[in-house]
Parts: C-alpha cells; structure tokens; sequence
C-alpha cells in the first residue's frame, strides 16, 4: 500500500532494507559490483525510475563516508582520466533517457562485463598488472556515466579498467569512490528535471538511509584487513555475479 508521502508496502522494505545495506557494502570497494543490484531488488516493487529516484540518496550518503574513509587513497592521475568521460556519460544518459529501457542497458551491460570476464580468463593479467590506453579509460568512462544515469549499474565498466592494473586494494576502492561520488552528485539536477523527486520517493528513502553508510562502514574494515589476492578474486566474482544477474533481468 502506498500512502502519500511514504511507501507502506512491508514488500517493499524486505527488498529495499537488504538493497540499502548492500549498496554501501559496495560502495566500500569490498563486495564490489554487488550494489548493482539495488535497483533491480527495489524495482520488484515499484518502477525502475522511481527505484533509481530512491535509491540515489543511499548513494550520496554512502559517497559521503566512502569519502572521509578513502579519499586519500585516490589516484589523481587515474581520475583525470575518468571524470570527464564519466560526466559526459551523464549528460547522454539524460539525453537518451526513456529512449533506452532498463532491459536494454541491462543486457548491454552483461555483455560488456561478461566478455571482459571471459578476456580475463583466457589472457590473465600478469602479477604486476596492465595499464591501458587511456582512450579505452575514457571510453568506459562514458559507459559508466551513462549506465550509471540510466540505473546506477556504472561499476563494473570501470572496475573493467582499474582491476587488470593489479592496484593495491584500497587504491582501487579510493579511485572509485571519488569517481562515483562525483558522478552521483551530477544526477541529482537531471532527475529533478525529469521529475523523479517526488516528496513519497524522497521521505521513503531518507527512512532508509542510514543503512548505506553503515554497510560503508563495515566494507572498509573488512577492506582493511583483506588480503589483496582474496580482493581481486572477491571482485571478479562479484563482476560474474553481476554478469549474469544483468544478463538475467534484461533478457526474462
């Protein structure tokens, strides 16, 4: 049941507690890739835009303490590559938005993150990692921010390009933060020129908003105390995961 200002359904917070968590949990850099699946999880109650209407403050908040825990651990150079691309990403999300369903963007985003998965598996990176061209940096950039727009499913085109490089754990996570961060503060204009705040999204997921900082919270503890080989293992699985998760929703 739906009042008019905050969804009453108890359906809905047995989906949208768990998404909340998760999503900061992700946000950490740890379990990373599995926030993707907060839209999908609140989206079985209410629409996708209304699902990405409530689930970008969880974003914000858990950008917040993504932040004060990990900015020291951004790589500049890495970032100058990826945030204007990421940016102009933004900009064709809102462009094309209603042009291309969320079904579509999900397959094409399997896709993407399945194939680099299978590129991975046949050409294994070596122990000291591989930079590449900044061109493709850019490239998925713009896939990131575009996907992002559409239904906050930018992670893993950049994890794409950040994980073959073998980074420490946390400057992984520290890059991303800042990334994303930046890249959620820029929706927030666009949705409220398509008209996704509305006062029952925003009261709904102001309710649910503590949850995201502390699965940021959690994350990076355990971030600090991983071992940087179970890291990328954690990330790739959660990329397959995610993988196929997208692949699923988009084609049913």
């Amino acid at each position: 049941m739906l009042s008019g200002h905050l969804i009453t359904d108890p359906a809905f917070y047995a989906v949208a507690v768990p998404a909340a968590f998760l999503l900061g949990l992700s946000k950490s850099g740890f379990a990373s890739g599995i926030g993707i699946l907060a839209v999908p999880l609140v989206a079985q109650r209410i629409s996708v835009p209304e699902a990405a209407a409530i689930t970008l403050p969880w974003l914000m908040a858990a950008d917040v303490m993504g932040l004060q825990q990990l900015w020291r651990e951004r790589d500049a150079a890495l970032l100058r590559v990826l945030l204007g691309a990421g940016l102009s990403g933004i900009a064709l999300g809102w462009a094309l938005f209603g042009w291309m369903s969320p079904d579509q963007v999900s397959v094409m985003l399997g896709v993407l993150t399945m194939a680099f998965l299978a590129q991975r598996l046949l050409l294994p990176p070596s122990a000291q990692g591989r930079v590449a061209p900044r061109w493709v940096g850019r490239v998925l950039g713009v896939v990131s921010g575009f996907t992002s727009f559409i239904a906050h499913a930018g992670g893993p085109p950049i994890q794409a390009y950040l994980l073959p490089m073998r980074l420490p754990a946390l400057k992984v996570a520290g890059t991303s933060a800042v990334f994303f961060a930046s890249i959620n503060l820029a929706k927030v204009g666009p949705y409220a020129h398509l008209g996704l705040w509305e006062p029952r999204n925003l009261l709904t997921s102001l309710v649910l908003l503590p949850l995201a900082p502390l699965g940021v919270w959690l994350g990076v503890k355990a971030l600090r105390r991983i071992d940087n080989t179970w890291f990328y293992r954690l990330a790739y699985a959660g990329m397959a995961l995610t993988g196929l998760k997208l692949l699923w929703d988009g084609l049913r």
